[in-house]
């Protein structure tokens, strides 16, 4: 595999050699949906692609979250995600999980939100004498089957619940069949990602469906010429040509990565057991000239974390070369606090 043109070019299509406009920021942002805030520090923060923006993304999500140009949904895993409206009938048709059969509960909240909605939960327990306890799973489960509409326009708690229908009432959550639309999915997925391997592991990590469906969706591009086979994976056919063409460059950038980053997700299922250790959590994994070569240990705080360690999967001389750069990198990400440790060596000196 040319190993160094595919990162190379991932890393210029991630925004990560150099970043984006707003322009370029919207097309990035559409094709790694769904946004997602910072992990364990973001918490009701709007989406971030942390690093990629020549700008300030998080107050630039605030003002689309604030004018309904991005929808809070229940998506991959069951999880909340942001997409632009646009996508709505896309995604309905990747994670819309029916519910055919309610149970008393989930019946008395959806017909009470269809009712009287929007309501708050607040209102919804005065009403009902549930407890926020009982209210809150219930609500996550009609979420999931796009049968209520949770209205976030800021961070503020007293946010409104609809009826699906009320906020969208042209959505056809039908449009498309669960491969018709991963294979537009995987169109935008494969063009930041560049190449994925022929498992499709990585697309599965990432949007968390059923590999039969992914592998589904990726015969129909192969058969219609749009992917093709690279180097046990699958690239862009418009990449072939590119990529035989390019030539090696030099990759020389650190990037700590947090949990909900894009790149982390898409390879999670080989990191998580990777660089898991028994004493400390791994907080952040470090992306090293293009490839994941090292993690960051420690506790999360809201604020900066405990700190521990930075383990770096390079040759020591090299490691103690770049150690400055790395853990400035690593700063970014945990408020300036730095490790205990590097390579589980104690550092004498914070830097």
């Amino acid at each position: 595999m040319n190993l160094n043109q595919i990162t190379a070019l991932r890393m210029s299509r991630q925004h990560l050699t150099y970043k984006a406009d707003s322009a370029g920021y919207d097309a990035l942002y559409r094709d790694l949906q769904p946004g997602q805030n910072v992990y364990w520090n973001g918490f009701g923060d709007p989406p971030s692609l942390t690093y990629r923006a020549d700008f300030d993304d998080i107050e630039y999500n605030r003002f689309r979250q604030k004018n309904r140009h991005l929808l809070k949904l229940r998506l991959i895993g069951g999880n909340l995600g942001w997409i632009v409206p646009e996508d709505l009938e896309l995604f309905a048709a990747l994670y819309k999980k029916p519910l055919t059969k309610p149970n008393e509960r989930q019946s008395t909240l959806l017909e009470l939100i269809v009712r009287e909605g929007p309501l708050n939960i607040q209102q919804m327990k005065d009403i009902t004498g549930m407890l926020v306890k009982e209210i809150t799973p219930i609500l996550h489960r009609l979420q999931e089957a796009f049968l209520i509409y949770e209205d976030q326009p800021d961070g503020d708690w007293d946010r409104g619940w609809y009826k699906f229908s009320e906020p969208f009432p042209n959505a056809d959550l039908n449009k498309y069949t669960r491969i018709e639309a991963l294979k537009i999915i995987l169109q935008r997925f494969t063009y930041r990602i560049v190449w994925f391997d022929s498992a499709a592991a990585m697309v599965k990590s990432y949007y968390k469906l059923p590999e039969k469906d992914i592998k589904s969706a990726v015969k129909e591009l192969i058969d219609e010429g749009i992917l093709i086979e690279y180097n046990g994976g699958y690239i862009l056919k418009d990449d072939e040509k590119f990529l035989a063409d390019s030539k090696e460059l030099p990759l020389s950038s650190v990037f700590a990565l947090h949990k909900n980053d894009f790149i982390y997700r898409t390879y999670e299922h080989l990191l998580k057991d990777k660089y898991k250790r028994s004493d400390w959590e791994t907080i952040y994994y470090l992306l090293i000239d293009g490839e994941f070569k090292g993690a960051c240990y420690g506790k999360f705080r809201y604020g900066p974390p405990d700190f521990d360690d930075i383990t770096v999967d390079l040759p020591k001389d090299e490691a103690d070369k770049r150690r400055e750069d790395i853990i400035s990198a690593v700063h970014l990400m945990s408020f300036g606090k730095s490790p205990d440790k590097f390579n589980g060596e104690v550092l004498l000196f914070n830097i």
